[in-house]
């Protein structure tokens, strides 16, 4: 088996950096979740509509209504995980509510090895070594219950649905690129959150000019940046090796609350975030798909995450 490609990598840790970005984000913004969820999800859907034509035209006629309505399955499965993983930001820590809604290697292990791609023997046990260290980082909470305990099982529910989202995500871009998959969900998923927003009764204006700033961003940074990346990557890794990668999301969050939010880790967090991190390494070297090459549009889409100006 070859390495898999250093470009490959690099746009992955592109994506996991980016979505690290959220949570303090989200914390930041004056808006309920629900309007939260549905306004970052509108905002990153214009972009990613005005993109679809590129190669939609001639891929959604082959995809035909079987792989659309998988697509707004994966649209579903994003607007329920952003609604209550943002809920759970409203009730615990940023490092907890991270900690939990990363425990989705395991539902992702558990979705590939019924679709028949089940993952390396080493990718388990680097699995187990991840849950170990998200448990030490989120163990203060268990301990407090109440709200954070409740904020934790939402973040936790969050964990299932993006597990879902990832693993039709790796389906869908074996057959279709970048651009049409995010054309499809994105859009999706922000119709679906607006739908809940609205029966929620959840406002969607009369916000400050900083919480729309911050909206904006997340749409740009963790979401346009970081998912397309991240579902960039998931044409050429394991699914349950880009949720691995994600893990990297914990830690880069909580040393931000740590400068941003003034949220201190415990010594419980920081040694959990070595354990995390251990389990990354090794998954790493678990991963052994094969490395794809990259065809002609999606190597000008990594181009362009990677260096603006192209190579």
């Amino acid at each position: 088996m070859r390495d898999v490609q250093p470009r490959v990598l690099l746009v992955l840790t592109v994506g996991v950096l980016a979505v690290s970005t959220a949570a303090i984000m989200i914390r930041e913004a004056d808006a309920p979740a629900l309007s939260t969820a549905a306004l970052r999800l509108v905002f990153a859907s214009a972009p990613a509509l005005a993109l679809l034509p590129l190669r939609g035209r001639r891929e959604l006629p082959a995809l035909g209504r079987g792989g659309i309505g998988w697509a707004l399955l994966s649209g579903l499965c994003l607007a329920l995980h952003f609604v209550v993983w943002i809920g759970s930001l409203e009730l615990t820590s940023v490092a907890s509510s991270v900690v939990f809604v990363t425990t989705s290697p395991l539902f992702v292990a558990g979705l590939s090895a019924a679709r028949g791609e089940p993952p390396a023997r080493g990718m388990w046990l680097a699995i187990a070594i991840c849950l170990v260290g998200g448990l030490l980082i989120g163990g203060a909470d268990l301990a407090r219950g109440g709200a954070a305990l409740w904020g934790d099982l939402l973040a936790l529910a969050g964990a299932f649905f993006v597990a879902g989202y990832f693993e039709i995500g790796r389906g869908l871009r074996a057959s279709i690129s970048l651009t049409t998959y995010t054309g499809l969900v994105y859009p999706a998923a922000a119709l679906f959150t607006l739908v809940i927003a609205v029966t929620a009764r959840q406002p969607l204006s009369g916000f400050n000019q900083k919480t729309y700033l911050l909206l904006v961003l997340l749409a740009l940074v963790p979401q346009l940046i970081g998912h397309s990346s991240l579902n960039w990557a998931l044409r050429y890794l394991s699914a349950p090796f880009v949720a691995i990668a994600v893990l990297g999301e914990p830690v880069v969050s909580t040393l931000l609350a740590v400068f941003l939010l003034s949220e201190t880790p415990g010594p419980l967090a920081i040694v959990g975030s070595l354990v995390l991190l251990a389990g990354v390494w090794l998954a790493l070297r678990a991963e052994r798909a094969v490395a794809v090459p990259l065809s002609a549009p999606d190597a000008a889409a990594v181009a362009t995450i990677v260096t603006p100006t192209g190579e």
